[in-house]
């Protein structure tokens, strides 16, 4: 059996680009790790991706010697905050917290991920794999849209969220910024660029 997160959970991964939709995130597990700073310039950043793929390949091939079973790895999602939340809308990258993320399917376990990052560590040494842990997020209740384009185009939208589509609908914050990539920066115009927004929420 081959899982696809992006294939399986259109739900999650397929939002609607016209507005934005309510959702029910179950709990899922990443791979994740933290950090500070532009991601645009911040060598920590660069680090803290290529660490995060290289247990997440070798996670999924151990799961596959395991059971037989596969995955698709990736895609690559982000939380962000900051001490001001003007800085988002402002762009001032410097002052954003990170923590970046890997899906993994459920058939995953423990064992495998512990096993995984041991592995990649073996492999790539100079990468910061002691900083890789297993992270279980529970976001519930969510508002997200594909924004198609720049990362840098996505003030107006989360602007709308904000002081719009929340108030709104009643909602306020109930978890960081999250946002999925679903295109490679190296590979893709940023016009064509597709990440999904989403929003943690709770009543206000």
């Amino acid at each position: 059996m081959k899982i696809d997160l992006k294939k399986d959970r259109k739900d999650l991964y397929a939002p609607s680009a016209r507005d934005f939709s309510e959702v029910v995130v179950p709990p899922i597990t990443y791979l994740a790790i933290d950090g500070h700073g532009d991601p645009n310039t911040a060598q920590e950043y660069v680090d803290a991706v290529s660490a995060l793929y290289a247990a997440g390949y070798a996670v999924k091939f151990g799961l596959r010697a395991r059971t037989g079973d596969d995955f698709v790895v990736g895609p690559l999602e982000g939380l962000w905050s900051s001490d001001d939340p003007a800085s988002f809308a402002e762009r001032r990258k410097d002052a954003w917290e990170w923590t970046m993320l890997i899906p993994l399917p459920d058939q995953v376990a423990d064992d495998d991920i512990r096993a995984g990052v041991e592995k990649a560590t073996a492999n790539k040494p100079a990468l910061p794999l002691d900083r890789v842990s297993a992270r279980r997020l529970d976001e519930g209740l969510s508002l997200q849209i594909m924004h198609i384009g720049s990362y840098d185009d996505e003030t107006p939208t989360l602007a709308r969220l904000h002081h719009v589509v929340m108030p709104e609908r009643g909602y306020t914050w109930n978890g960081p910024h999250h946002e999925i990539y679903l295109g490679d920066p190296r590979r893709i115009a940023p016009e064509r660029l597709r990440t999904v927004l989403r929003q943690p929420v709770r009543p206000a």
